[in-house]
């Protein structure tokens, strides 16, 4: 059974799951659908074609399917799709996606989006990501499963983040950054791996070395990036995280983030 609350504004064409629960002064729009289990809090604004899955929850102050910010864009019916289990704190907000896009803003399962986060127009979220307080995706921005986006962060459009990877708080991200790695500062550069997350993840040893080698031929050789991933290719085309990683670089079409010198100490 759904509890809607007397003050909440849900369209009479909204489909709502068993157990919904839609707080005070809510507003639900015409072509959402919820799923089981999800509780919408209070002034919370659902909008647009937006598909939410179950056993969600979504804070006060939450704007979840307006247009996109986007000024060619002119009230197609593009999309949100969010998973399930994702907890969405006060003030988030993810846009629709845009005709120019992908039509569509995804977001997977068992996110945490803290306080003031934002997903633009045609963004791809994975699952189990942390967007810290105020992280900003710009549009089209693609992050992968368990990511983790440190507070005040500003990410450019089209900018890939792979998996595992983590980026430091305040910083400011206009290039891709490689799986498993840590990137932090203004503009964003790297700074080793992830270790300590890939081992509460339950990288084994031999994963973790193969991916470490590969991070000092990649980044801290004096190999041409071309000439390193044909070496990295042959040495460890049996191993499916290193050529996760390499065919992540070869894609990167805003190129990515350059290694520093303390990368080095990071990685080892």
């Amino acid at each position: 059974m759904t509890d809607v609350h007397p003050t909440a504004l849900v369209h009479p064409n909204a489909k709502l799951a068993d157990k919904v629960t839609i707080g005070p002064y809510a507003v639900i729009g015409e072509h959402v659908s919820i799923g089981s289990g999800t509780r919408i809090e209070s002034h919370v604004v659902i909008d647009g074609w937006t598909d939410i899955g179950a056993d969600n929850r979504i804070s006060p102050f939450c704007s979840i399917g307006q247009p996109p910010q986007d000024l060619r864009y002119a009230g197609e019916p593009t999309r949100v799709v969010i998973g399930d289990r994702n907890i969405i704190r006060e003030y988030v907000t993810v846009n629709r996606g845009t005709p120019g896009g992908h039509g569509v803003t995804t977001v997977g399962d068992q996110n945490f989006f803290m306080a003031y986060a934002h997903i633009a127009h045609d963004c791809r979220v994975g699952s189990r990501t942390v967007l810290a307080n105020a992280a900003t995706l710009a549009g089209h921005v693609v992050v992968g499963d368990w990511v983790m986006i440190g507070g005040l962060v500003g990410i450019h459009q089209h900018v890939r983040i792979g998996a595992h990877a983590i980026i430091s708080g305040c910083s400011g991200l206009g290039q891709d950054v490689p799986p498993f790695l840590i990137a932090s500062g203004r503009p964003a550069t790297l700074f080793g791996l992830n270790l300590v997350g890939l081992k509460r993840r339950g990288f084994n040893d031999e994963q973790l070395q193969a991916i470490k080698k590969a991070y000092q031929t990649l980044f801290r050789s004096t190999l041409k990036r071309a000439d390193a991933l044909k070496r990295v290719s042959a040495q460890w085309k049996n191993q499916p995280d290193v050529m996760g990683m390499v065919q992540f670089i070869e894609q990167s079409e805003r190129g990515i983030c350059r290694a520093t010198k303390r990368g080095a100490a990071a990685a080892g």
